[in-house]
């Protein structure tokens, strides 16, 4: 099905970069070509970018750095503002192009495109709230102030498993800020960033401050990273990718904010809602066909209840409808691309060698092509791949315990530290836990983490930073202190 068949509005399917408020080509007039997971069929293309069409950017962004920093909180919200209604007005094509690019269900889409433009309006408001401090003096005749000024040029690098959600989260803080912002979408899922550039061209941002880039990764994120004009750079990605870049961009001691991988555990005890416990694991495990860096990756259930959870789960994973995310009927759509459903059929195979034991799916799905079967395996061991590393797939793995300490150690037993979930009904242990888990979220009795308002990230391997909340404001700030003297 071609693009411009389903889209009310086919000026929103966008094949250009955007550099300083023009749609453009590649120099060299080199193209990518992009497919829809679901029937591979071709989509379209768009411009194969590099360094030189990089280095436009970035300079576009710093000649408009100026004059939009210059504006008042006020003024730059009111430009947020519009750019969300314009997304709620345009919502139904945006969740088309969304679905046909990634393959996802519409439902699904429709909730990430409205998750993704309630950044704006937060944002719009909490930039009006950042103060500086008037210290009280520690010397006669003297006073210490300080301020809040955006970093200048910023540069966000975005995914593919959410291509639309995750642009607002990084775009809407640093143009919050003051900042202007080179955005890098993902090769695969470029259009819904293309699409929510042209929005926000038509409620007038101005020219420079966002500029959008497709193309060669490793030459536009290598300019990035050595281009000394960018001041901030914002990832998500793989925890490989993520180190490179980091390592890449230290040269230049530019901020950093990388949203990298996760291993989330889930965690059951005995005292927890089994229903709600089992609507949560389907909510968090096969969203997106499990490819999403907070989905559950790990079941640690305890063994009062472990029988019971895993009989419910298996009933409730059979019943799941595999198909093209723009049929309604649709509960999971396709994995991205070939190669991801071979390494999701390894980690399960692994996971069969070594002793787990495949209850529902496990095998490439009968429609063909990327789609993989919803599955659920038992007998989870730390020895296996799918204990070890992130599935991103539909797989869900169980694993009993029987104390709470052995779960801890369980769950803390992985480089990553990204998200965590628990189900109890127990209000001390839910304290002890959230102390003794090595995670940067967690969630107790609820799996939808990702907010305007909440602080979005990990610690060890999974990542440094936050995004969202105030402290995703501060990403995009720099600390200025003044002392004045001679006061006495």
């Amino acid at each position: 099905m071609s693009m411009l068949d389903i889209l009310s509005d086919k000026s929103l399917f966008r094949r250009q970069c955007l550099i300083n408020g023009q749609w453009c080509d590649a120099d060299d007039n080199s193209v990518l070509a992009v497919t829809n997971p679901a029937n591979e069929e071709p989509l379209g293309t768009v411009p194969k970018c590099g360094a030189a069409e990089t280095r436009r950017a970035v300079a576009a962004a710093s000649a408009a750095f100026p004059a939009w920093s210059a504006l008042t909180p006020l003024q730059r919200g009111a430009y947020l503002r519009a750019w969300e209604q314009a997304i709620k007005d345009n919502l139904e094509d945006l969740a088309k192009i969304l679905t046909l690019e990634e393959g996802k269900p519409l439902a699904e889409a429709r909730g990430e495109i409205l998750q993704g433009a309630s950044y704006f309006p937060w944002f719009a408001e909490e930039c009006r709230r950042v103060c500086g401090d008037v210290t009280p003096s520690f010397r006669p005749g003297t006073q210490a102030l300080t301020r809040h000024a955006p970093v200048g040029v910023a540069a966000a690098i975005t995914p593919w498993n959410f291509p639309f959600s995750m642009l607002p989260r990084k775009a809407a803080p640093a143009l919050a800020a003051g900042c202007t912002i080179v955005v890098k979408p993902a090769g695969r899922t470029p259009y819904s960033a293309l699409a929510l550039a042209e929005l926000g061209m038509r409620v007038g941002i101005p020219a420079g401050v966002i500029n959008v880039l497709t193309g060669d990764a490793a030459a536009i994120g290598g300019e990035i990273a050595v281009n000394p004009t960018v001041r901030k750079v914002s990832f998500t990605g793989s925890t490989e990718v993520g180190k490179q870049l980091a390592a890449d961009c230290a040269p230049t001691l530019k901020r950093m904010s990388l949203e990298l991988g996760g291993n989330a555990p889930f965690m059951v005890f005995d005292d927890a809602d089994l229903d709600k416990a089992l609507d949560l694991a389907m909510g968090s495990k096969f969203r997106n066909a499990g490819q999403t860096c907070i989905c559950a990756n790990r079941f640690l259930v305890q063994s009062g209840i472990h029988d019971r959870f895993v009989d419910g789960l298996a009933a409730r994973v059979k019943a799941l409808r595999v198909g093209n995310g723009l049929d309604p009927d649709t509960d999971m759509g396709p994995l991205i691309n070939a190669r991801a459903v071979e390494r999701v059929d390894a980690m399960v195979r692994d996971a069969e060698a070594k002793g787990a034991r495949l209850l529902v799916g496990g095998h490439r799905h009968a429609l063909g092509g990327n789609f993989y079967e919803p599955t659920l395996l038992t007998g989870l061991k730390p020895d296996m791949r799918v204990f070890q590393g992130e599935i991103f797939g539909p797989v869900a793995a169980v694993m009993p315990f029987v104390t709470e300490e052995e779960a801890v150690a369980l769950a803390n037993d992985t480089s990553y530290g990204l998200a965590s979930y628990v189900c109890t009904r127990d209000l001390a242990r839910t304290w002890r836990l959230f102390g003794a888990l090595q995670y940067g979220m967690v969630g107790v009795n609820d799996a939808t983490l990702a907010a305007a308002e909440t602080p979005f990230g990990g610690v060890k391997y999974s990542g440094l930073g936050r995004e969202g909340s105030s402290e995703g404001l501060l990403e995009y700030m720099e600390t200025h202190y003044m002392l004045l003297g001679g006061l006495a």
